[in-house]
């Protein structure tokens, strides 16, 4: 489903749906789960409590009122959901590790980072950074939604001068850095030339296609990755590990109008220097951080952050570079080791002090170059991926740093992330090379183990000695064989609990407790989020197009051809549009012999290929005209798939 505007904005509303009324079944923790637990608390740092003094270091001043409501009344974001947890012990179903950063994470309010440099935490998933300059304000990602941006503001202006928005920097392609926008200005803002909107190279065209073309599948998996129907509590999901969650509000999108093309800029902004530098195909496709000389102030984005990141996120993108990653960490410590004195990010609390800022940078170089080499020093001696996982480790100058744990990302996903990166999906084994699908294999596994009973009760066992991970492995087969299998379902929902519980990363846990979820409860779909046309207006032509071709299902177009002539009449652009063997193809030029010539815009071509109107109510409402023989292009039409996130992972 195309669903307007794009699927990135799906995505991300999806990311913060409210969770559903379906109530999660809340088991206690195993005794082998508190065994874990005892074991992390013998194990780690505890005494560093350096976190939490820069976490509340420079408040000026926490939000007095419990929630942000949308202009309709509804609710976007409760800061008692995460605000909870400050001051409280780990309870026993969550991990002490993850609980230590949730804990971190919930500091909320207005932060003054030093002269002229604020930071608004804990009202969405990132950070806003007011910087102020000589006649305004200069806003760095202005978060997820419009009405958590909003609410940002004005906890800004509620304790500093209310003095105009000049310019918005837009950090990186991800969108809580940047949906907010249209709460802190308008598109005529920037049309009256009243405002700058900045970004790094090709950032339009990551934050547009980043989400389309795999969307449907990436939509689903967000539900998981993001525990989003969980309740926020102590079964649920506690934290989102760079930050608390995310914002459930409207999306919104104004294209930049100054965009940083070389690998560093100097850029003088109402008075404010900066010091721009391109860190693409690190943490995003596109992505920049910045450095101000006079506050001696570096922004490193989400390139550093208090926690490892995904070098390939579950819930599914392109794999990230880690080599190049680890190369612009070493770069910044190089380049700035010696002059910053604070540290900030577009997630979690500053860093103060040139030794910390270096160690910080180096500590984050050294996770992804050591993911890097030593997964294909692994891959080398004939390791496949699941084997890199297991037997990556941090060496004891990383292992007890709290920067470097796997409160999001995690290292043995990072070696995989690697491996595939290099070498791709297929392990060079041929028995992997082309097996069984799974809804066929589970019937043939259960059959080999002796049926279901057999099957439970060895499963049971396993589960009363606490080998959780093997216990959803097998009971996979066996919900697959027979779905309709309530004890099966039943201990495997119980096995990832308890895996969900043991986890350090948020994100884990919430795969594994949305997967408990779902067996208990079964799919629940999301709903679909209004969020308004700014995408449909900012995505090329080609990404409409290139989409159609993914959209259209080759089983029901079958042997059908078409050519075809479209004349956008909103961007004056011609292209020729050619269906043949089942695949969908277009030159920025007419076709020789086309039958059917479209007259359209932009917004309501991507309308039709994804069936939000037809071609009646398009010609009916004026928004589409053609000449010559229009049916074979309503059989395209019809062809075109459409998208719905709600297909089983844990279950057929």
């Amino acid at each position: 489903m195309l669903k307007s505007p794009s699927l990135l904005f799906t995505v991300a509303a999806l990311l913060a749906m409210p969770c559903t009324s379906v109530s999660a079944q809340q088991d206690d923790a195993s005794d082998a789960t508190r065994a874990v637990f005892a074991d992390v608390a013998r194990n780690k740092a505890w005494d560093d409590t350096q976190d939490f003094a820069n976490a509340t270091r420079g408040l000026v001043a926490r939000p007095d009122y419990p929630r942000i409501l949308a202009d309709n009344g509804a609710t976007v974001w409760v800061f008692k959901d995460f605000e909870a947890m400050r001051g409280q012990s780990a309870p026993p179903t969550v991990n002490p590790v993850l609980w230590r950063q949730a804990q971190l994470n919930a500091s909320t309010g207005l932060f003054k980072v030093t002269d002229d440099i604020y930071q608004v935490r804990g009202f969405d998933l990132a950070n806003m950074t007011v910087v102020e300059g000589q006649t305004g304000i200069i806003i760095i990602d202005p978060l997820t939604s419009i009405e958590s941006a909003r609410a940002a503001l004005a906890m800004y202006y509620a304790h500093r001068p209310q003095r105009p928005v000049v310019a918005v920097i837009y950090t990186h392609s991800h969108m809580d850095h940047f949906g907010g926008v249209k709460g802190v200005i308008t598109e005529q803002d920037v049309r009256d030339g009243k405002v700058q909107v900045i970004a790094p190279l090709d950032f339009e065209q990551e934050a547009i296609s980043e989400n389309v073309f795999a969307g449907n599948a990436m939509l689903r998996r967000t539900v998981f990755y993001s525990g989003i129907p969980l309740p926020k509590n102590a079964f649920g999901t506690v934290d989102a590990g760079l930050g608390p969650g995310v914002a459930n509000g409207r999306r919104s999108f104004i294209a930049p109008t100054l965009e940083i093309r070389r690998a560093v800029e100097n850029r003088t902004i109402d008075g404010v220097e900066i010091e721009f530098r391109l860190a693409n195909n690190t943490e995003a496709p596109s992505e920049m951080v910045m450095y101000f000389p006079r506050q001696h102030v570096l922004d490193v984005a989400e390139v550093a952050v208090h926690t490892v990141h995904n070098v390939l996120t579950p819930r599914g993108a392109r794999v990230r570079d880690a080599l190049t990653w680890s190369r612009v960490l070493d770069t910044m410590a190089a380049e700035y080791g010696d002059v910053a004195e604070i540290m900030i990010g577009q997630h979690h609390w500053p860093t103060w002090g040139r030794e910390a800022i270096v160690a910080h940078l180096e500590h984050q170089r050294d996770f992804y170059k050591l993911a890097h080499d030593q997964a294909l020093n692994l891959a080398n001696q004939g390791y496949d991926m699941d084997e890199i996982a297991a037997a990556l480790e941090l060496p004891r100058g990383l292992a007890d740093v709290w920067t470097i744990q796997d409160f999001y990302g995690t290292l043995g996903s990072a070696g995989k992330a690697v491996f595939q990166a290099y070498l791709g999906w297929y392990n060079g084994n041929p028995a992997h090379l082309n097996p069984l699908p799974e809804n066929e294999s589970a019937r043939l596994y259960v059959d080999y183990m002796g049926g279901a009973g057999a099957l439970l009760a060895r499963a049971q066992r396993d589960f009363d000695a606490g080998h959780y991970r093997w216990v959803v492995e097998v009971l996979n087969h066996l919900v697959m064989a027979e779905p309709g299998n309530t004890a099966a379902r039943e201990l495997s929902a119980s096995a990832f609990q308890q895996l969900g519980y043991q986890q350090v990363s948020a994100t884990w846990r919430n795969l594994f407790l949305m997967a408990a979820f779902e067996l208990r409860n079964g799919i629940v779909a999301p709903p679909v989020s209004a969020s308004g046309d700014d995408f449909t207006r900012s995505m090329s032509v080609e990404n409409i197009l290139t989409y159609a071709g993914i959209a259209l299902s080759s089983p029901q177009i079958g042997g059908r051809t078409l050519a075809m002539n479209l004349e956008l009449t909103d961007v004056g652009r011609e292209f020729g549009i050619e269906v043949q063997n089942a695949v969908l193809s277009y030159r920025e030029q007419p076709v020789a012999g086309a039958t059917f010539t479209l007259r359209t815009d932009k917004a309501t071509l991507a309308d039709l290929f994804a069936k939000r109107v037809s071609w009646t109510d398009a010609v009916a409402r004026g928004l589409a005209s053609g000449t010559g023989n229009a049916d074979d292009f309503v059989s395209v039409l019809n062809a075109m798939t459409a998208f719905k996130p709600d297909f089983g992972l844990v279950t057929p």
